[in-house]
């Protein structure tokens, strides 16, 4: 390993990661399986690839292609170098509008490209539910399809050329047949159509008849025809295992910007199932399966649960979405009638009971349909979010047949489901015959395993005999390629063998895959092998909701399925420090790995209260995004408190963790002398000199201590209070004016309130949330049970409790309940608001009355990340429609980069500012000089006034300010 590491470091310029921790992180992609790499390269040019692959075949290593790691079956994991595309070699090298073609890189992700396609009117339609993470290598490599191959084909008819390395380090121009003169390249063709005309008799006798084949090699791409044999069309399903792709190009097709959709809903699986045949002859775009699972599963997921509810009527057992594009918008209204007149002609009524109920839910709003479509595209997911060690598994997941079998193949496959005691999840491509289906087992359990083995056996034969395909959209990898000779027979097989060896001699790419694999159950593949093992160990917070050691934290560590939701780059919060450094360190996944093979003894002893593992947490800023938009709800905010508990146990607090932690407890002291407590940025050079010390950056001033800091006997405390303000830290000794500014708004709409106060002679109250950042967990479970012994009885009487700062307020509904278990807070979580909630459940109430006029014709809102991870910002939204002849725009962002003390630390300043610079700074700039800035954040407001030198303000001195005089 050491040869190979010295090798690659004197010969390129991409990252190179040898440590056990980065290839720890290599080790997985969303299949079963986990195969520790030899180490890990992100290459930043061609030049380092060829060097790579000199290297590697220098000294006898196989070498991996990766793009987003998110491969079903294992394509992405081997004992290699693994090439990780992704962080640099991800642009778009040509596009040619009118042509309507581009050439990219393969490690761009397919909607970074779709998003720099847009404003030319065209798009890659191969649209994959990992779209927001999956490249376009990764595609080629699988021969992806997506929901809309039923018009717009596959990739493999979507892919034009590819210039590829072979084994031997020489690089080619793949294409049509003729176009590339190369006396190496001409050799190689004329071998591999030799090859084709041989294997024409027997490739159209064994190749299935469905669009949706995947399995084994194109080869049929080298069978003589009319037109000229296309190469690209071999490489293309080859799962990296033939050549190495530096450029892929692309045929783009013109962007149809509005849909309809049309939500058919069943009374039976079985009837759904026998009503896509006749579905698809309305020509639709894509026809998508979601069952009762996944409706019950999405259901219980907080991203998911509005959606459901928009779109879902009674209780069907199965929806097919039938979705409508055509350039001619005014036909979509005619193609809507058209279904649910056939709908109807299949026997299905809204009026009917039994298993003639059902019909077409319409659905136009394409704020809805994006709603729609993600909760579809997240299916996969949303099937892995069953918090049992028993999961839905991946390996006969996406076998095709064509449609007039469909409902018969499925029932079939069901009952190979009843007989081994488990039960299938199913979704995904009614109109081409391709469903998902994952049978529920755990395969920790060798019975479990050997259930798994039999299920295979069983479902493949069933396929063969409806001549189907039994890989049709997610590839062969590890799981299928056992299977190929039962699918395609010996001769074909060899064929596959005789294309391996001529391409790659020396075995060098992504060995095992397609060729010579190994068995698909060899447990020692697994992520979850016969040794692997987690010792019990004491953790501070509830994880009762999960199963395993550490009280449940095991459980909601495996929860992570390297689904690779969080490397989306647009869109939500999560994973905003993954957004800067695009390092699969600083990702949700990245970190859940680590945190896995740590605790089961895979990274060496003490792995959790590392150095190495701080490192892996450091750039993780608890933004929660991941706890709302991870499908499988892994929440890595609450993880880290974890393991910062875990390492300050074992080596101690910094000076700076303490002044963070601690301030609860010295605020009241320095607010007595707010003069002597600003000196740090008072004093020219004291912030220079404190830095090593405190390790806070000379680069930003920090938030000034209040002159008149806020006291609690500034509202008179009412008799009969119909609401409680809570005072949190933050705006009682930073910034006052907001509570202030809370009260006159409180008292303009006549709701009498309390201010919520500790005991005489206490310090005031205070969540603990400096504290949880620090990992001090016995220090703020102790103000936490402060804080509840005083809300309790106002929420145990039905009282709101009013907070402004989302980080505190929202802790009564998050982290206070994992400290403090029981049905005081759980009560108190359900009465905990922040101030523009309470506002907005006013909405029907009378009695409650806020004059209010407009404070500027613009707003620009920026949430707050634990506001959107709580789904707090529609609230906000709708108490600033209140407002009159006032526009609110809010802005799309992920963490403003601040986060607490991150964007004060002297290790984590620069990331902090770059986050800012995705969205949200450039916004605020952009915004004209009328317009309001309004974030509820302390850290929010500090971060914009610092980068952009706009003042946001809080929502409750925004009212103020719009209060009628």
């Amino acid at each position: 390993m050491n040869q190979l590491s010295d090798a690659l470091t004197k010969r390129v310029q991409g990252d190179i990661m040898f440590d056990t921790f980065s290839r720890g992180r290599y080790a997985t992609d969303a299949s079963l399986y986990q195969m520790m790499p030899v180490g890990v390269l992100s290459p930043k040019s061609e030049d380092d690839i060829r060097a790579a692959i000199d290297i590697a075949g220098e000294q006898g290593i196989p070498l991996l292609a990766r793009g987003g790691g998110t491969s079903q079956c294992g394509q992405t994991v081997n004992t290699a170098l693994v090439l990780d595309n992704t962080q640099y070699f991800n642009d778009i090298l040509e596009l040619d509008v009118e042509g309507q073609r581009c050439v990219v890189r393969p490690g761009i992700v397919l909607d970074e490209l779709n998003r720099a396609l847009k404003p030319h009117g065209l798009w890659f339609p191969v649209d994959v539910s990992t779209a927001s993470r999956a490249t376009i290598g990764g595609m080629a490599g699988n021969n992806s399809c997506g929901g809309k191959s039923l018009r717009y084909g596959m990739m493999r008819d979507n892919v034009l050329s590819v210039e590829a390395f072979l084994a031997d380090g020489s690089k080619h121009h793949f294409g049509p047949v003729g176009a590339n003169t190369d006396p190496h390249y001409v050799s190689l063709t004329e071998d591999l159509l030799q090859l084709g005309q041989r294997e024409a008799t027997e490739i159209k006798a064994r190749f299935p008849n469905v669009m949706r084949r995947v399995g084994g090699y194109n080869i049929d791409a080298l069978v003589p025809r009319n037109t000229p044999n296309n190469l690209a069309h071999l490489l293309v399903g080859s799962e990296g295992t033939l050549a190495y792709s530096t450029a892929i190009e692309l045929k783009l097709w013109p962007l149809l910007s509005e849909k309809v959709l049309g939500v058919c809903h069943f009374p039976t699986f079985h009837q759904a199932m026998d009503a896509a045949q006749h579905l698809v002859k309305l020509n639709p775009q894509g026809v998508e399966l979601v069952d009762s699972t996944m409706i019950a599963l999405a259901r219980d997921i907080p991203l998911f649960r509005e959606t459901i509810e928009e779109f879902v009527t009674g209780k069907p057992d199965a929806l097919l979405l039938v979705e409508f594009a055509e350039e001619d918008t005014s036909l979509h209204p005619k193609k809507l009638r058209q279904l649910e007149d056939l709908v109807g002609d299949l026997g299905f009524s809204w009026s009917a009971s039994g298993k003639n109920w059902g019909g077409v839910t319409p659905v136009t709003d394409p704020k809805v349909q994006a709603r729609i479509a993600d909760l579809r595209s997240s299916g996969l997911n949303i099937m892995m979010s069953m918090k049992a060690d028993g999961k839905p598994v991946s390996f006969v997941e996406d076998c095709a047949v064509e449609l007039p079998d469909l409902a018969d193949y499925t029932a079939g496959l069901t009952e190979i489901f009843d007989k081994y005691g488990t039960r299938g999840t199913w979704y995904a491509h009614a109109s081409v015959g391709c469903l998902h289906v994952r049978p529920v087992l755990n395969l920790k359990l060798d019975q479990d395993v050997k259930k798994m083995r039999a299920i295979a056996e069983e479902c493949f034969d069933l396929v063969a005999r409806y001549k189907g395909s039994h890989s049709g959209e997610h590839g062969d990898g590890l799981v299928r390629s056992e299977f190929h000779e039962k699918m395609f027979g010996r001769r074909m097989v060899a064929s596959f063998a005789e294309v391996k060896r001529r391409f790659d001699p020396q075995v060098i790419f992504n060995p095992g895959k397609i060729v010579d694999p190994p068995k698909m159950d060899d447990r020692k593949l697994f992520r979850y092998s016969p040794e692997y093992r987690v010792p019990d160990f004491k953790t501070n917070l509830d994880w009762s909701d999960w199963t395993g050691s550490g009280g449940g934290f095991q459980g909601a560590v495996e929860m992570c399925n390297n689904n690779g939701a969080c490397r989306k780059l647009k869109g939500g919060v999560m994973c905003p420090s993954f957004r800067v450094t695009r390092k699969e360190k600083d990702l949700t996944r990245g970190r859940a790995n680590a945190l896995r093979l740590a605790i089961s003894g895979q990274l060496g002893p003490d792995a959790l209260t590392s150095d190495e593992m701080a490192d892996t947490m450091k750039l993780c800023v608890s933004c929660k995004g991941c706890k709302r938009e991870c499908p499988t709800g892994v929440d890595m905010a609450r993880m880290k408190i974890e393991v910062q508990s875990a390492r300050i146990k074992k080596n101690g607090l910094s000076v700076h963790d303490r002044l963070v932690a601690y301030l609860p407890r010295y605020a009241p002291w320095a607010a007595r002398a707010p003069f002597l407590a600003n000196l740090r940025d008072i004093v020219p050079g004291l912030a220079k000199l404190t830095e090593r010390l405190t390790g806070f950056t000379a680069t930003r001033n920090l938030p000034r201590w209040s002159a008149r800091p806020f006291a609690d006997g500034e509202a008179t405390q009412q008799t009969d209070p119909k609401a409680v303000l809570f005072s949190d830290c933050f705006n009682r000794y930073f910034e006052p004016e907001n509570l202030r500014a809370t009260v006159k708004v409180l008292e303009a709409a006549d709701v009498p309130f309390h201010v919520a106060a500790a005991p005489k002679g206490e310090r005031p109250l205070c969540c603990g949330r400096t504290f949880l950042s620090a990992g001090l967990v016995e220090q703020a479970r102790q103000e936490a049970q402060r804080l509840v012994s005083a809300l309790v009885p106002y929420a145990e009487q039905g009282i709101p409790i009013i907070g402004l700062e989302p980080s505190c307020l929202l802790t009564l509904r998050d982290e206070i309940p994992a400290l403090l278990p029981g049905k005081d807070t759980e009560i108190l979580s359900q009465h905990a608001r922040m101030l523009e909630e309470y506002i907005a459940d006013q909405e029907d109430n009378p009695d409650f009355h806020l004059p209010l006029t407009s404070p500027a014709p613009r707003i620009l809102l920026h949430g707050h990340c634990h506001q959107k991870a709580m789904g707090v910002m529609s609230s906000i939204e709708k108490t600033l429609s209140r407002l009159p002849d006032t526009q609110v725009d809010v802005v799309e962002t992920s963490c403003c980069g601040m986060a607490g003390a991150f964007g004060y630390g002297v290790e984590t300043h620069d990331v902090s500012r770059k986050m800012a610079e995705l969205d949200l700074a450039p916004a605020v700039r952009a915004a004209s000089e009328d317009t309001l800035i309004v974030a509820d954040g302390t850290s929010c407001r500090h971060q914009v006034a610092d980068i952009t030198a706009r003042q946001p303000m809080h929502v409750a001195r925004l009212l103020e300010l719009a209060l009628k005089r």
